[in-house]
């Protein structure tokens, strides 16, 4: 199955076409036809050691965790986001908010990234925030306003040009007019059945009553799911979401799981973070309405939705988060190195507050499945990066289980990726 798949994504990358593109001009194009860009088939690495990879690991010593729990730098990886594990290999990819994805590799299997350097050089990504694997080994690459999918990356990322597949165009993703800087950085996870999820920020704080319709529409504001091969049989799955900036899926009942970060401009405590669950297609999660159990419209940051009428059946998040400390990744832990109450349960990265009087967040959650597939109680995992000044010393952004059952973990603020172990 594999292999044919491979084929047809080859078929379909211009293999057997013979177009021939504009040198220099159209990378894409070129590389969608596996012909040589002529970018440098050198690609400078990014240093692991020096006095910045040292100041990482003593400022990991003030990270608090659980006994028996170990915390170190796993690499140095500027502007670290969203993290995708390699299936058959000792690497990932991991995605940043600007023009790079990282491959990160342990080529020597200690534990520790022995390289780290640009993933498809040649190519022009633009916030290229959301990466993610289909079931057969394709990487998947969500931009801000485009998705690509890379065919057998983790076996030909060493040269700058790699086979690639354009699923949804530029400007394509969503309507460009809507294009914005904020809430752009999108995060992906692909089902068992096949389909690619996508979050789609809105991108207000709060969005005015005249873009409702729309939104609800296109799904931005929503989780979209459709073909990560040719963008075929897009629908929008859920709606009602602000900006969610983390997913995964259960693979026991196979529940779409996300975080949806808070309104701004409310206060210190309100509103709440959000935990949610997708138990079927088609769900609204209450949002301009309700912000966890907060009510937003007609609120001070949307008093142009006063009139807005309730959502139909919308359902609530299974956690509420302390306010602002803006939850991002999130990760199904199933493996067999961390003690038995973990597995089968989420970590949660919160990023870290921008705009409250007293800063908070900047640790990882735990949260239990219950036997009911709902949400148990949350509770800190890890936390140390803010200090008693309120001054970070890191921002978590994702979480990671590798194959071997340790945990990574990645901060855009200081740009490294960590691994958490566990020892009797």
């Amino acid at each position: 199955m594999k292999s044919t798949r491979l084929w047809m994504a080859l078929l379909a990358c211009g293999l057997a076409t013979g177009a021939m593109a504009q040198a220099g001009k159209d990378n894409l194009a070129t590389l969608k036809q596996m012909k040589v860009s002529g970018v440098d088939l050198n690609i400078p690495p990014v240093p692991q050691e020096g006095r910045n990879a040292e100041a990482i690991r003593a400022n990991l010593r003030s990270v608090k965790l659980p006994p028996g729990f170990k915390i170190e730098l796993y690499a140095v990886v500027p502007d670290a986001r969203h993290m995708a594990v390699a299936p058959s290999t000792n690497m990932l990819f991991v995605g940043t908010r600007k023009t790079r994805v990282w491959a990160v590799t342990d080529r020597n299997g200690d534990g520790t990234a022995d390289e780290v350097k640009p993933f498809a050089p040649s190519l022009n990504f633009k916030v290229p925030n959301g990466v993610c694997w289909t079931k057969d080994g394709f990487l998947v690459v969500v931009e801000h306003n485009r998705v690509l999918n890379f065919p057998a990356a983790e076996f030909f990322y060493e040269g700058p040009d790699v086979a690639v597949i354009e699923v949804v165009g530029q400007g394509k993703l969503i309507p460009e007019e809507e294009e914005s800087f904020n809430h752009g950085a999108r995060v992906c996870r692909v089902s068992d059945d096949g389909k690619l999820y996508i979050t789609l920020g809105q991108p207000h704080n709060v969005q005015p009553a005249g873009k409702l319709a729309l939104y609800d529409q296109i799904g931005i504001g929503g989780i979209v799911r459709l073909n990560p091969f040719d963008g075929s049989g897009r629908e929008v799955f859920a709606r009602g979401v602000r900006n969610s900036v983390g997913m995964d899926i259960n693979p026991k009942d196979k529940t779409v799981w996300w975080t949806d970060n808070q309104t701004d401009g409310l206060g210190d405590e309100v509103p709440p973070g959000e935990l949610n669950r997708s138990t079927a297609a088609g769900q609204h999660f209450g949002y301009p309405y309700w912000n966890g159990k907060f009510k937003v419209a007609g609120s001070a940051a949307a008093p142009d939705l006063k009139d807005m009428k309730e959502p139909a059946n919308a359902v609530f998040p299974q956690v509420e988060f302390p306010a602002h400390q803006a939850q991002l990744g999130m990760a199904f832990y199933n493996g067999s190195m961390f003690p038995t109450k973990y597995r089968g349960g989420m970590f949660v990265a919160a990023h870290g507050s921008w705009n409250r009087t007293k800063a908070t967040g900047a640790l990882i959650n735990y949260v239990p499945v219950n036997a009911d597939g709902t949400a148990g109680k949350s509770e800190v995992f890890a936390e140390g990066w803010l200090d008693a000044n309120g001054v970070y010393k890191g921002r978590p952004v994702d979480v990671a289980p590798m194959k071997d059952g340790s945990l990574l973990i990645s901060d855009d603020y200081v740009g490294a990726i960590y691994r958490v172990t566990y020892a009797n």
